[in-house]
């Protein structure tokens, strides 16, 4: 599976028959999850365009005058909404940036600058690492360097142990490819003044830390207090139509205006973007504690209708989530488990597993499950009828 992230469509890479496979059962998926009477997360990129500005006007309506002027090179509604981004996060100013990767290879090169140093210590598993097609050197001339192991956050015995020097540590808050984990605010608080110790800054990877308040206890302001700097996604949880901001002391943004310039981020005009995460702030922002209370019912009802069911070697991960988000491993090939997704909502108009399902060694695959809106409205009954009814689909069930 290439990268999901926000849990978008998967981009194929196969080639040939296979390469047609995957796309016809991802188009079958998608047919089905529009379809479909009951889903267990309904993510709003998968509507229709008139769906999607029908939203935009009547949602919008009730966050922003639609009357003003629509924004010119970053002005207006961009500059507003950089504003309430700096206040929810305790930092002195904000910067927009149409995507994360451009917003994180810009502060980290500022940084770079600053420090004299273009290593970035992270994890293996982070998102430059893993789907940013090594942005990072290619383009940026930062020089990764891999800390830590295993499906968790670096500690601050790693930190303080790494055999190389860096300038910037960057911490993915959650870890989305280790299973949406995090640390504890107490293992947070010390990785940070490890790095602090080695005279490094720290930058949060917080394309999803809007979520991370139920499971630290803390506010977003507290949280983003421990950084140097931080970036946030408006699509990961928020439902937006893209975007992202990078946030932090006002020097550094301004520095970082002058880079998105030069990386081609100055666009025209962005509106649209701008007004969707300004939504997301104000509906999903409030509702995400919510989701991550609820993610923990699912998922305990996961871990009991695969036993119940008697599927061998079944894992919910982890047990009890640390946001919305979380994995479950199952002992199939992707395909076979994909498979059995879909014909569970093409035949009973009911959909467990909305996302892709991707292979992690032989026999082994795993998908990711987000609760949103929709999950709210199942009971951990649901969740155990549905998992025995998708089971009843798998090979050598009856």
């Amino acid at each position: 599976m290439t990268d999901t992230t926000g849990q978008g469509p998967e981009q194929d890479t196969g080639q040939g028959g296979e390469r047609s496979e995957r796309e016809r059962l991802r188009d079958r998926r998608t047919v089905a999850q529009r379809q479909a009477r009951r889903t267990l997360s309904r993510a709003g990129w998968g509507s229709t365009i008139r769906e999607r500005l029908a939203y935009l006007t009547e949602a919008g309506a009730g966050v922003y005058d639609l009357d003003e002027p629509a924004d010119v090179y970053g002005d207006r509604i961009v500059a507003a909404l950089e504003e309430r981004v700096a206040e929810l996060l305790g930092t002195e100013a904000a910067a927009f940036f149409p995507t994360g990767t451009m917003a994180q290879q810009v502060a980290l090169r500022c940084w770079a600058a600053r420090t004299g140093d273009p290593a970035v210590a992270l994890h293996a598993l982070s998102h430059p690492e893993v789907h940013e097609r090594h942005a990072f050197s290619q383009v940026s001339g930062l020089r990764p360097v891999r800390v830590g192991g295993g499906p968790r956050l670096p500690t601050a015995a790693e930190i303080r142990e790494c055999e190389e020097p860096f300038g910037a540590l960057m911490l993915e808050l959650p870890l989305r490819d280790a299973g949406f984990v995090l640390p504890t605010w107490e293992e947070l608080t010390e990785v940070v003044e490890a790095a602090r110790e080695r005279d490094a800054v720290v930058h949060f990877d917080g394309a999803r830390l809007w979520e991370c308040t139920d499971h630290f206890g803390r506010p977003l302001e507290e949280i983003a207090g421990l950084a140097d700097s931080v970036y946030v996604s408006f699509y990961k949880s928020l439902g937006g139509f893209g975007g992202a901001a990078l946030a932090g002391p006002r020097t550094l943004v301004e520095e970082a205006r002058t880079w998105r310039h030069r990386y081609g981020g100055m666009v025209f005009q962005q509106f649209p973007t701008a007004l969707s995460a300004l939504i997301g702030l104000d509906r999903e922002l409030p509702r995400l504690p919510e989701y991550v209370r609820h993610a923990r019912v699912v998922a305990a009802a996961l871990r009991e209708g695969f036993a119940a069911a008697g599927v061998p070697w079944a894992r919910v991960h982890p047990e009890q989530p640390h946001t919305h988000e979380f994995q479950v491993w199952l002992p199939y090939e992707p395909e076979v488990v994909a498979q059995a997704a879909v014909r569970q909502a093409e035949e009973t108009s009911v959909m467990l597993f909305a996302n892709p399902w991707d292979g992690q060694g032989p026999g082994i695959a795993f998908t990711e499950v987000v609760i949103r809106a929709a999950g709210l409205e199942w009971t951990a009954d649901d969740v155990r009828t549905a998992v025995r009814d998708f089971v009843d689909r798998l090979p050598g069930q009856v």
